[in-house]
């Protein structure tokens, strides 16, 4: 058991909730993706994209390590959660929360609504469902996720699973 203190709310503070977040950085891709398409082709705009956005996620991931009191598990992980769900951005069953494991199902997913409605559906999963284990990297590279179906691939749920390995 690690007995390593949740993150202050003052290190959640001022943090936008992560859908915001994400709509305002989908407006700014869209169009720069569509001019990578015309220019280089749909693949390797893609592949870029899925590059830039894994290590943007890393260096995010970090920054909260950072603004962690006492370091980082799966514990303070947990915490982080609000600024996934504000706004009702996720609608979600928690299956398991302890030390070592947080599992969850989410059976709505605004972030996947968010971008069917920007026309960015096709690359939804680029912008916001392969960044969640990359988080981890760089938050704290113990914990791992396994997921295996996603709403925004068209699946009935999302089935997350983090475990922190020691």
């Amino acid at each position: 058991m690690n007995d390593k203190p949740a993150p202050s709310r003052a290190a959640l503070e001022g943090e936008i909730g992560i859908l915001a977040r994400r709509r305002i950085e989908a407006g700014i891709i869209k169009p720069i993706f569509e001019e990578m398409v015309a220019t280089i082709g749909e693949e390797q705009a893609k592949a870029i994209l899925d590059t830039a956005i894994r290590k943007a996620a890393i260096k995010a991931g970090s920054d909260f390590a950072a603004k962690t009191p006492g370091g980082t598990n799966l514990r303070t992980f947990q915490e982080l959660q609000d600024l996934w769900t504000q706004d009702d951005a996720l609608v979600i069953d928690v299956v398991k929360a302890t030390d070592t494991e947080f599992h969850y199902t989410v059976k709505r997913c605004r972030y996947a609504e968010t971008y069917r409605e920007m026309g960015l559906g096709e690359i939804g999963h680029l912008l916001s469902c392969n960044r969640d284990g990359v988080f981890c990297t760089g938050y704290d590279p113990r914990i791992k996720l396994s997921r295996t179906k996603t709403l925004m691939q068209g699946d009935d749920c999302c089935n997350f699973e983090y475990r922190l390995e020691e």
